[in-house]
């Protein structure tokens, strides 16, 4: 991660989702005198989305464009602090609040309970759609959409991934730790494995080695769908990392793996002509 004399680092207690807390020690927080950011919403489907953007301040015409797609949580502090990271970097970063129809995850103190009576209502096609206002948003808002790209986290990994299989005006997406099969439902109709032969962007995969809910059996079967896709993917495995191993806030955390899957998003953004 870059650093620089005008970023501070430091513990921050406050402005994460009650089902994560207590908040750990390695907690992050970014903020620098050269970014602008804020909440504002984006209209989609026929309402106001919530957001959260950040950009440099004084940026000379138009910024490439990341979309950070939230964890379970939704966009708590954590979310928006990438958010701020990705603007240090010269992006304009955007994180819609793509539960907004169905509730708040801030309402829910426990994992089990936000996946059964929120998450899985989300439907993906909504999402998808969602995410291509938030593409227009930002045209609209000093964003070059000609230099798009996505992130996610968890739950937005997996998003990441269809993002890429849905706009063929992307240009690059960072999967971090998205589940790659699953079982099916009405409203996630699709996981990742059965879009590897529709990818319109080349995708990054950033995946745990020690992760309990992605077995290793399911990357290995996601990388032979994407090479006999002929895909432009990669999928990079963290040996020593479990779940969530960039979520500074928890105690899943994994410096060394975080550190190194931000630096290669980078790489990932510049290589394929974001950045």
């Amino acid at each position: 991660m870059k650093t620089e004399d005008n970023m501070a680092q430091k513990s921050a207690p406050g402005g994460f989702a009650p089902a994560v807390h207590p908040i750990a020690a390695t907690t992050i927080t970014t903020t620098s005198e050269a970014i602008q950011a804020g909440e504002t919403s984006v209209a989609s489907q026929g309402e106001n989305m919530p957001a959260y953007f950040a950009k440099p301040k004084d940026a000379a015409g138009p910024l490439p464009v990341v979309m950070v797609v939230q964890e379970i949580f939704g966009v708590h502090e954590h979310i928006r602090d990438l958010c701020r990271r990705l603007a240090l970097e010269g992006y304009l970063a955007v994180a819609p609040e793509l539960y907004f129809r169905e509730g708040d995850p801030g309402e829910y103190a426990d994992i089990p309970t936000l996946l059964k009576e929120l998450v899985s209502k989300v439907p993906d096609s909504q999402v998808l759609s969602d995410l291509d206002h938030v593409a227009n948003w930002a045209a609209k808002h000093g964003g070059d959409i000609r230099r798009l790209a996505i992130t996610g986290f968890c739950w937005g990994g997996r998003i990441s991934w269809l993002y890429a299989a849905h706009n063929p005006q992307l240009k690059a997406a960072v999967a971090w730790y998205g589940r790659l099969v699953g079982d099916k439902t009405l409203k996630q109709q699709k996981h990742p494995i059965d879009v590897a032969v529709d990818l319109n962007a080349p995708v990054l995969g950033l995946y745990g080695g020690q992760d309990d809910g992605i077995p290793l059996e399911g990357v290995e079967l996601m990388r032979q769908a994407l090479h006999a896709a002929n895909a432009k993917a990669e999928i990079v495995v963290y040996p020593d990392a479990g779940h969530a191993f960039n979520a500074d806030y928890r105690p899943s955390y994994h410096a060394e793996s975080a550190q190194d899957g931000w630096q290669r998003m980078l790489a990932w953004f510049k290589q394929y002509g974001v950045a």
